[in-house]
Order: structure tokens, then sequence, then C-alpha cells
């Protein structure tokens, strides 16, 4: 208990791993799930069906587990799950899901989230992704694996990013954006592959090329998105980028408002 400063206010019904600190005039509520290691800064609002894992840190002025900001919402039991080993910085706001949609919020693991970011209703965040400073993303947003928000990044609702994109500062995201793809402006655009991301990740110069060759095909070939489609479905990939290919591929077929173009 000594972990737990005393002017924080925690529900009874709260089940908090022995090991969790929570600092001064932090608030958890009666449904929330914290697991082992996990530091709760001061100020701190936690509330709502909210499920934290292990070794997750955050910050001052953050509210997590609050109410889906959506005139749907009227009072269901949804819920936020977030994972392991994430950083929450300053006055981010998450939200749970809503029954429109799976009724979850989802952050997965090893995340850094900067200050101001949003997560909104029945989102879906993935691993070891990056948010900058005010990255803000509407409700029912997919982002995959490994994918960077920079600074001021918009999102609208729908919107689906892929894994190791790269989304630029002041970007306002209206349409999906395929695995490996870097897109910038206002509005939107494809400004190639994210090259230096892949490269810090140790991708290989097969699979590097693969991506380039991918890319080459959806964007610069003036084909359709059907007609690229069965393009890299008959593309002849090198053994070791053809999963990065396949990657690309069935982000086309998933894609729900158009790709950044």
């Amino acid at each position: 208990m000594n972990l737990i400063h005393p002017t924080a206010i925690i529900d009874a019904a709260a089940r908090l791993d022995p090991s969790v600190e929570v600092g001064p005039y932090s608030i958890i509520g009666a449904n929330v799930v914290i697991g082992a290691r996990t530091v709760i800064g001061p100020h701190v609002v936690i509330d709502g069906h909210t499920t934290i894992g292990e070794d997750n840190r955050f910050f001052q002025f953050s509210s997590i587990g609050a109410q889906p900001q959506d005139k749907k919402w009227a009072g269901e039991p949804t819920r936020l799950e977030i994972g392991h080993r994430n950083t929450v910085r300053e006055f981010c706001t998450f939200n749970t899901g809503t029954a429109q949609d799976k009724g979850v919020t989802r952050l997965g693991d090893d995340n850094w989230m900067s200050a101001y970011v949003h997560l909104a209703h029945d989102c879906q965040v993935g691993s070891n992704t990056i948010f900058s400073n005010n990255a803000q993303l509407a409700g029912h947003v997919e982002v995959g694996d490994w994918a960077i928000l920079s600074g001021f990044a918009g999102v609208h609702q729908f919107c689906k990013i892929g894994a190791h994109a790269f989304v630029g500062m002041y970007t306002s995201l209206t349409q999906d954006v395929p695995p490996f793809v870097l897109v910038n402006g206002n509005p939107a655009s494809a400004r190639g592959v994210n090259i230096e991301g892949i490269r810090r990740r140790g991708f290989s110069r097969a699979q590097i090329d693969a991506i380039r060759a991918a890319y080459k095909t959806i964007y610069r070939s003036n084909l359709t998105l059907e007609e690229a489609k069965l393009e890299l479905l008959e593309a002849d990939a090198d053994a070791e980028g053809a999963a990065q290919v396949r990657a690309m591929r069935d982000f086309l077929g998933v894609a729900s408002r158009g790709i950044v173009r």
C-alpha cells in the first residue's frame, strides 16, 4: 500500500496488482483492472471498463477509459483494453468503445504515446507504434504495428493505417494508408516508401526492393486498384520479400475509404 499516495482515490472494487504505483490525486474507478508494475502518475483519471496490462507508465493529467464521445452511446458497458509496456505521456485521452462497433478500444504493446494523443471510441492500435504530440484518431480507426504518426496528424473516422507506415506532421488523413507507405500533406498524398523506418527495423535489401517495386505498381503504373492487386498477385517477388508484397496486396482488399494516392 505504500506505493499508493494517500491523496489518490481508488474504488474498492478496482483490481490493482500489489506492485502498481499510484501518484497524488489520481482517481481509479470500480471497473478498472491494472497489471503488475504499472505506474500511474499524479492527477490521472482511469475510469470505465478498462483493463491495463503490465509495466505501463501513465504521466500526469491523462484521462483513460472515459465514455465515448459519441451521441449514440447509451450507457452500454463498452471497454478499453491496453497491453503491456506502453508509455502514455501528459494529457492523453483514450475512450471506451461503442455498441455500434467492436465495443472495445484497443492499444497493444510497447507503444509510445506522446502528449495530447487522442484515441477515440473503437480505435484498434497495434504494437510498437509511435504517436507524436497531438496526433489524433477519430472513431473506428485501425493502426498497424510499427506505424508512426507525427505531430498534429489528424485521422478521419474509419481510416486504416498499415504496418510500418509513416504519417507526416500536420497531415490531414481522410483515406487509408497501405503498409510501408509514407504520406504527408493536407490533404494527404503518398510521398514514397518509409525507407528509413524499415531500414532501422532490420529489413533486408531484398525486402526493401520488393516493397519499392510493389509501391511503384500501386502508385506509378497508372493501374486501378483492382489491376494493381492482380499485378501484385502475379509478381515474382523474391522469397525474402514475398510477405511484404502480400501485406500490401492484402491491404488493398480491405481498404474501406480508398487509399491515399
